[in-house]
């Protein structure tokens, strides 16, 4: 018979503690959906949804103190499939770019030997997505190949850097944070390094600027506010003033171009770039608590902070609309308010617990992760509440309103929707001067409340004690759990299962450290801890025995325990019969663990005990025998000749079997050995059998030898290790004994391997561990602390035949392989808890299918999430893996999925949200906008001076964000203009500022108001005349021929030499701005040129100047063919952009924005688009046949009319079809 062997299967994995004080900033939250956190000199990756850690990854030798997702922003296909990239930087400025699905490591990078400051992935870019940006201590910023590790530019500059951001609105923009002040860098590029040294500006104290020259009437909190008034300045500030040293972050604001925030302990700085100058402060009251952390938000103007409590706000900016209405309108925006709409539960600060660092979901901006010292993560979810219409009126905060439409399209009447799915599903846009409160009745008032959806501990502070329980054997299969039983310092006792590397229980079991633990069965275990000694040396002992089911804890030794000496170790028999404590300075005790009475406590002339082992042997199987037989005996004698005819004799036989066996544990005492060494190095054998212990051989010294300090036996192997690092191995059937010289120390524990005939050896040193081969005296594999690993082990265990469990100083519990190399693992090879939605983790040619399959299937009359029900040629596996994916989808998206009314544009937005592919999901936020908006004709409104007729044009829907800046409709972007004017005007504190203004005003067509700034100039400055004559030149304008010809001719001069700015101005007021465009671009400026056309051109003008900027970003040293998609959706130009689709490749994208174009009515099937339909319906159907979605390529090559023939035949061709199932 072959012998039955299973090996319960344990991923190697590490569990992870207390963070370090580097790991502070080590935590992002990806596109993709994972957070990844530092900790220590490994990266954990965690799903936020199901709350669980799904990989770790160790290659860094030093403490990791950044961590950053790559960037979802480009075409997923499978030359370019969907994949988990993240870059890790440590202490030592080594940066590794993992693989993450698979633990790898992709290439190592290294330039200097500090710590690396910052590093972010380069956003913007059509041609490259594996550019990374890092700061190299102390003043160097270099530009990195992030696949191949290749160093492309290398810049320093003159002080250290600190941190850096880049401008979400364009690419060329950078801002570094410095020790001194901030450096503008204004051409970043990534085919070479900037030129220039960049522009440096310094934040001066507010008593050095002049006080503002238009006061807000100061009412209560304003007050307070006008205190913190912060100005920037080119030169640097006096000894006295406020230096940036404080100064805790910089960051664009990523919803308003322009816009940057800079994070002070007590207070947040809102500066307008354009005049340099704080536009908005947030200040905490002197009782409040400070910030540590804000992440600004894309969809809303919104700041999650993190304060010094642990509490996470939530500031949202408040609608200028909602100012008074009877004030002046230039004094109607004060500066930019950020109320506080909602905040979470703070936690209790200790020294060693604290608060690090917050992570926020970059899709959906409503979920924010908390990351706190000792190893916590809390998860935290923003969900939306109808309000009591009295909430906000004892407050004074305006009200909230959820948004007038979902995934894009107007909500209708009982359609459905999900309010939580992101910010911008649960809070309609704040509005703007002009702008009415929403009417609609779908629109709710709402209220922001924040819910704990999510928490993963670590490990508390080392050191530990470890102990696996009883290994896994044929009679314990039906139950098994892999437990793996962790004493702390604090006195609890964590119980982990290894299968899912989740907390099982933690008992607190002890009021000090726990010293060792011993497993009496699968579900009960003893621990034992010691209080610090008094005068005399002697401590409180406590040896508990718990039960894990209930979680009983019992002393174990009575009342005994007080004042003596401490306990040193604990052992229990091989068959959990017997225990044997040992103490330091007092004769040993035993005990029986079944009955918890003590049989004997040795004389006081019993020699000290420095190791001790039970022995495997027994003769628990001869007792059975014996026991069995005399039952036989009975069992014969009670039932009679003529019943036991009757009766069948297996019958007989399995009754006693049973009988016997739950008799056996209560009544048979078996023999067991222990053998243990003293002070002098003599090995001492006793024997226990019930209550009796009989003194058997003892073997004296081995000169070799030093003092002993452990003993290991298993089989007919003894293995004894000793203080000076010496192993020696006993063959007790051979009676052989040879000694090895390890050369690393103090041997501290020794543990054989389980499992039959399973001879390895696990030793622990001060220095590391090694595995032996005790069959074949020889080494395995050896890990020692500061040559291959950079932690010191604590304690060591196996966890199976085959993995070993260390406990290190880092705080970490880690499962090996017994090699013991890195413990990073495939994600796919993890035994998880819960389905885990991550379609990152299939399959690059799954992933695209699970993508399609829920994008679109008009093969069926209805929408399907079962797989089993479409023509799929693909492996069975990749096909569970598919529909496991699909089973995770939370109800509420499954519903909206399967809702016939849900149109195929919003499908495309939920699904580019849901795969996290910030690409598709800016793509399709603008294309539903646009192709919904030009289907019901509202888009040719034109800007319009009178704000109120263009509040008449305002969509159902609401409008396109402002954080699409030049891409939202031209009404909406001016009258936001407007308001960032007036707001720069009240704010402004010398003529500088005024003359921006000005400027600025102009150029909106605001002659009146520039007018009177112009008048402000003080005749002892040196533009006083200058500006007299603009302003007289500026009333006096008519549009008579003359006067309009010199002007131009005077700024066509202007621009030649220069002055292009003035050129423009001039060209404006003669109502030239289409010129004005033009010459802007002529120059270069293409941002302000396409500025421009917003606030001031007709549509069809503004089309012309946004035509010719798509075509610079087409260019090929430009390339940013995606951002010219954009321009040309808001154009309404749908046949362009679905041809640029096509010549891109973008096959999937181009075939559904085609059919979506067609049900808008917005394209129609004509001679001039039949080609185009062909040819694209043709590609994705052959892209869909190769994916193996048989019925889609089918039905789109019908569709495809000349185009598809061929492929129609060839998928009508049975021979292909066997081929591809071959």
């Amino acid at each position: 018979m072959i012998p039955y062997t299973v090996n319960i299967k344990l991923s190697a994995r590490t569990l992870t503690g207390a963070l370090s004080g580097h790991n502070k900033t080590a935590v992002h939250w990806g596109w993709q959906g994972l957070i990844a956190q530092g900790c220590h000199s490994v990266v954990l990756i965690i799903d936020p949804k199901t709350a669980q850690t799904i990989q770790v990854l160790e290659r860094h030798k030093a403490n990791v103190v950044k961590v950053k997702w790559a960037r979802e922003n480009y075409h997923h296909s499978l030359g370019s499939p969907y994949s988990l990239r993240l870059a890790s930087a440590d202490m030592s400025g080594k940066i590794i770019v993992w693989d993450v699905g698979s633990g790898t490591a992709r290439c190592e990078i290294q330039e200097h030997s500090k710590p690396i400051q910052d590093m972010e992935w380069l956003w913007n870019q059509d041609a490259s997505r594996d550019l990374l940006l890092a700061v190299h201590p102390p003043n160097y910023i270099v530009l990195w190949n992030a696949d191949t590790g290749t160093k492309l530019w290398k810049k320093s500059y003159a002080e250290n850097i600190l941190s850096f951001s880049f401008d979400p609105f364009n690419m060329s923009n950078l801002a570094l944070l410095t020790s001194e002040g901030i450096v503008f860098i204004s051409d970043f590029s990534p085919s070479k390094a900037p030129g220039s040294t960049g522009k440096k500006v310094y934040i001066s104290s507010p008593h050095s600027s002049p006080l503002h020259n238009k006061p807000a009437p100061p009412t209560g909190a304003k007050k307070a506010l006008n205190k913190v008034k912060v100005l920037i300045t080119n030169e640097k500030p006096s000894a006295e003033s406020v230096t940036l040293n404080d100064c805790l972050q910089l960051a664009y604001l990523p919803c308003k171009r322009n816009h940057m925030l800079l994070l002070y302990p007590r207070e947040i700085l809102v500066l307008d770039l354009e005049v340099s100058q704080t536009v908005g402060v947030v200040a905490i009251e002197r009782t409040g608590v400070p910030f540590i952390q804000v992440a600004p938000c894309t969809q809303r103007d919104a700041l999650f902070c993190l304060h010094e409590n642990g509490c996470i706000s939530l500031r949202i900016c408040r609608s200028s609309c909602a100012a008074q209405e009877d004030a002046d309108p230039e004094q109607s925006v004060q500066e930019l308010v950020y109320d506080l709409r909602s905040q979470c539960d703070a936690i209790r600060v200790t020294k060693t617990v604290r608060p690090f660092s917050m992570a926020l979901c970059p899709s959906s901006e409503n979920a924010a992760a908390l990351f706190i010292s000792d190893g916590r993560v809390m998860l935290w979810e923003l969900k939306a509440h109808p309000a009591r219409p009295s909430q906000h009126h004892s407050s004074g905060v305006s009200p909230l309103f959820s948004p007038a439409s979902f995934c894009g399209i107007p909500l209708a009447l009982h359609q459905k929707r999900i309010p939580d799915l992101s910010l911008d599903s649960m809070i309609g846009q704040s509005l703007i001067s002009g702008d009415e409160p929403p009417r609609t009745p779908l629109q709710q008032e709402v209220q922001l409340k924040f819910l704990l959806t999510g928490l993963l501990s670590g490990l508390p502070h080392p050191p530990f004690v470890i102990r696996m329980c009883p290994p896994l054997t044929t009679k314990n299969i039906g139950h098994y759990q892999p437990l793996l039983a962790v004493g702390t310092s604090n006195g609890s006792v964590l119980v982990y299962n290894l299968t899912s590397g989740l907390l099982h229980k933690e008992l607190s079991v002890h009021a000090c450290e726990v010293k060792g633990i011993e497993w009496a069965s699968l579900t009960s275990f003893l621990s034992f801890a010691t209080s610090t000694p008094n005068n005399l040396g002697l401590v409180r002992n406590e040896l508990q025995h718990v039960d894990l089911p209930t979680g009983r804890s019992v002393a174990f030794r009575g009342e005994r325990g007080g004042d003596e000496p401490a306990i040193e170790m604990i052992k229990v028999s091989h068959l959990k019969q017997y225990l044997v404590v040992v103490f330091r300075e007092k004769p040993l005790e035993l005990w029986d663990v079944r009955t918890g009475t003590l049989l004997r406590e040795m004389a006081k002339n019993f020699p000290t005990v420095t190791a001790l082992e039970w022995s495997p042997s027994h003769n628990l199987k001869s007792l059975r025998k014996k026991q069995l037989a005399a039952r036989e005996a009975m069992a014969r004698q009670t039932v009679s000749d003529a019943e036991q005819s009757n009766v069948e004799s297996s019958v007989i036989s399995l009754l006693q079997e049973a009988e016997s066996k739950s008799e056996l544990s209560q009544n048979i005492s078996a023999r067991e050995h222990f053998v243990f060494t003293d002070t002098d190095g003599q090995v001492y054998h006793l024997t226990v059998e019930g209550n009796t212990v009989k003194d058997g051989a003892r073997i004296p010294p081995d000169g070799s030898m030093g003092s002993m300090a452990c003993i290991a036996w298993k089989g007919d192997t003894l293995v004894l290790g000793d203080v000076d690092g010496n192993l020696n191995f006993w063959d007790l059937k051979a009676r052989l004994s040879r000694g090895i010289p390890t050369h690393r120390g103090w041997v501290k524990k020794i543990r054989f391997a389980p499992g039959k005939g399973n001879q390895k050896l696990l030793v622990m040193y001060n220095d590391g561990a090694e595995v032996w081969d005790t069959k074949e005296v020889t080494m395995v594999s050896n890990l020692r602390t500061g040559r291959n690993v950079n932690y010191k082990v604590l304690d060591i265990d196996w966890c199976t035949s085959d993995k070993v469990v260390l406990a290190s100083d880092d705080g970490c519990v880690r499962v090996l392989e017994m090699a013991m190399k890195s413990a990073s693992y495939r994600v796919d090879e993890q035994e998880l808890t819960d389905p885990l939605w991550c379609p990152y983790l299939l399959l690059p040619r799954a992933a695209l299918s699970l993508k399609a399959f829920l994008l679109h299937q008009p093969w069926g009359d209805s929408y399907t999430l079962d797989l089993s029900l479409v023509d799929y040629r693909e492996k069975e596996e990749v096909k569970v893996q598919i529909q496991e994916q699909l089973n995770s989808l939370s109800n509420d998206i499954k519903s909206l999925l399967l809702d016939p009314e849900f149109s195929l544009l919003q499908r495309c937005l939920l699904v580019s949200r849901l795969f996290g592919d910030e690409s598709e999901l800016q793509f399709w936020t603008v294309a539903v906008h646009y192709l919904h908006a030009f289907s019901q004709g509202w888009q040719l409104s034109t800007p319009s001076e009178d704000s109120a007729s263009a509040a008449q044009d305002r969509p159902v829907g609401g409008h396109l964000d402002i954080c699409h800046d030049t891409l939202c409709e031209s009404a909406y972007f001016q009258r936001s203009q407007l308001e960032r004017v007036h707001l720069q005007e009240v704010k402004r504190s010398n003529y500088e500022h005024t003359k921006k203004c000005a400027d600025q005003l102009l150029l909106l067509g605001q002659t009146d108001r520039a007018v009177q700034l112009l008048l402000e100039t003080s005749a002892e400055n040196p533009s006083y005349y200058c500006d007299s004559l603009k302003a007289c030149l500026v009333t006096t304008i008519t549009s008579s021929g003359p006067s309009q010809s010199t002007i131009k001719l005077v700024a066509t001069n202007m621009i030649a030499n220069g002055k292009l700015a003035e050129g423009v101005q001039l060209l404006c007021l003669i109502d030239k701005a289409a010129d004005a465009c033009r010459y802007l671009q002529t120059y270069g400026e293409w941002n302000r040129a396409a500025w421009l056309a917003k606030v001031r051109l007709s549509f069809p003008e503004c089309s012309e100047v946004l035509k010719r900027w798509v075509d610079h970003l087409c260019s090929p040293q430009v390339n940013q063919k995606s951002k010219a998609m954009l321009v040309l959706l808001s154009l309404g130009c749908f046949q362009r952009v679905a041809e640029m689709l096509h010549s891109m490749r973008y096959f999937d994208r181009a075939a559904l924005f085609i059919e979506a174009s067609l049900k808008c009515g917005v394209m129609e099937a004509n001679d001039n688009t039949y080609k185009l339909m062909g040819s694209v319906y043709a590609d994705y159907a052959r892209l869909l046949r190769g994916l193996g979605l048989r019925e889609g390529a089918l039905l789109w090559a019908s569709r495809a009319g000349g185009a598809g023939e061929d492929l129609l035949a060839e998928l009508a061709d049975p021979s292909e079809r066997a081929e591809k199932e071959g």
